[in-house]
């Protein structure tokens, strides 16, 4: 049978598999899909938030600082939150340095004073764009799990878009910051 006969019959198809991976179960979904002939095959891996939250965690941050750059920067913005992880001057945690932010008295966070701009705009934090989600949770696994991608900033702590330009990203007093490079649609930056 031709491909472009195969390609008639078939619009989409979701293969889900279960993997348990030395106590560890995840769900594998590899998705086929159709366009203009040519068939695309791409995988991505969920997994119950719940039972990873610091997984969880990271692949909101991926999610909602990277869903719409490519695949280096994904990988890019997870790092810094590890990088951070690591260094002291940061929560130890990657929820922690996600979550990271000026709060109230009553423990709320103060709009737009957060790390992460996402995390506290005031807005739902529920991821919408399926297969952005789907991919920010196969970066997170990845890099979070199997430390793939780790040190693609070379030790960077800090980034931001490039259509913007910080107070924090020129040295001054109390800071010694020298830019890394440029990934996708963030520029990086480490402590000196």
């Amino acid at each position: 049978m031709k491909i472009s006969t195969i390609a008639g019959l078939i619009a989409n198809i979701t293969v889900v598999a279960s993997m348990t991976l030395v106590g560890v179960r995840a769900e594998a979904e590899t998705l086929v899909m159709l366009s203009d002939g040519d068939i695309t095959i791409t995988q991505s891996l969920t997994f119950n938030e719940k039972q990873f939250p610091e997984v969880n965690c990271m692949a909101l941050n991926i999610y909602y600082e990277t869903r719409s750059s490519n695949l280096a920067d994904n990988y890019a913005v997870a790092d810094v939150v590890l990088n951070r992880v690591e260094d002291t001057r940061y929560p130890d945690t990657i929820c922690g340095v996600v979550k990271e932010g000026m709060k109230y008295k009553d423990g709320r966070m103060k709009r737009n004073m957060c790390q992460f701009s996402w995390y506290c705009d005031g807005k739902n934090d529920v991821p919408h764009n399926r297969e952005s989600w789907k991919k920010a949770q196969s970066v997170a696994w990845d890099i979070v799990k199997w430390d793939n991608f780790r040190g693609l900033t070379e030790g960077a702590t800090h980034y931001h878009t490039t259509y913007v330009n910080p107070k924090w990203n020129k040295s001054r007093k109390g800071w010694s910051i020298t830019r890394v490079g440029r990934i996708g649609a963030h520029i990086y930056y480490r402590w000196n």
